[in-house]
């Protein structure tokens, strides 16, 4: 039986992780375990996992690491020990030699002994602190997916990763901007403040109504679209570095673990 997104807002991570395993729930994370932190996932052979671990250090706006598992093992022992990343994420990615191959619901099946689980922290994790401050998330208010889009801002490269980074929009009333900058800016484990504020063209987006990931939200008169540094970065980079393989979380679709936001803030 499904349940709705109402039923799971109580939840706690395990049981939501648990409902997600039973495949009751395969939506967006987004609003889901307030005040825990959510995380991208990046699974790749371990041949590749030095070069990515140095990727994420040097572009850790986009890439902020939590967790890495064992070569083959699952188990994300830092922020949700006991948790299974093959089958506690509601939707996930193969990509094949940098191209989509596929998208399921678990990937046990297509597990290798010789993979590495890279848990990178998740915008979602700071939206409970600009709902607490009276700011707007507009995709939760619309029961929506977040936009996120492929700017021109490059990575930084390491070894056979290079690309763009990609962002997530949250359109903010302009006056509280500067509350929303600050605001995030105290989570630099979750990407922290934003990239980018105003004008899209002058990253490389040339339609804010066409999202590459995600969903269009409403930007009301008086808003100012804010771009933060988003964690579907690596799956950019995948395509345009012709990773021969590497699984993913779905945009939107992320893995709630048991740790609490505040214990990733910088005060």
């Amino acid at each position: 039986m499904k349940l709705s997104h109402q039923e799971l807002k109580g939840m706690s991570p395990s049981q939501v992780r648990g409902v997600i395993r039973k495949g009751q729930w395969g939506g967006p994370t987004a609003g889901l375990c307030d005040g825990h932190a959510q995380a991208n996932l990046v699974a790749l052979p371990r041949e590749f996992a030095m070069d990515f671990l140095i990727f994420c250090q040097r572009n850790q706006k986009a890439c902020p690491l939590l967790d890495v598992t064992d070569p083959g093992g699952w188990e994300p022992k830092l922020v949700a020990p006991g948790a299974d990343i093959r089958t506690d994420i509601p939707k996930y990615r193969i990509y094949v030699g940098g191209e989509l191959a596929e998208e399921v619901s678990c990937v046990k099946d297509h597990w290798r002994d010789d993979l590495v689980g890279f848990l990178l922290g998740c915008s979602f994790s700071f939206e409970w602190a600009l709902l607490d401050q009276g700011i707007p998330v507009r995709h939760i208010e619309e029961g929506k997916n977040v936009s996120m889009y492929v700017t021109d801002i490059m990575c930084k490269e390491a070894g056979v990763f290079k690309g763009p980074m990609v962002v997530s929009m949250r359109p903010i009333p302009h006056h509280l901007v500067p509350k929303a900058v600050l605001c995030t800016g105290r989570f630099p484990f979750v990407h922290g403040a934003p990239v980018h504020v105003g004008d899209p063209s002058s990253i490389g987006i040339k339609d804010i109504s066409r999202p590459d990931f995600g969903d269009p939200v409403t930007i009301k008169e008086g808003e100012v679209p804010v771009f933060w540094a988003c964690g579907v970065t690596p799956q950019a980079v995948a395509m345009a570095s012709k990773v021969p393989f590497m699984i993913s979380h779905s945009p939107g679709h992320m893995f709630i673990c048991d740790i609490r936001n505040s214990e990733l803030a910088v005060f």
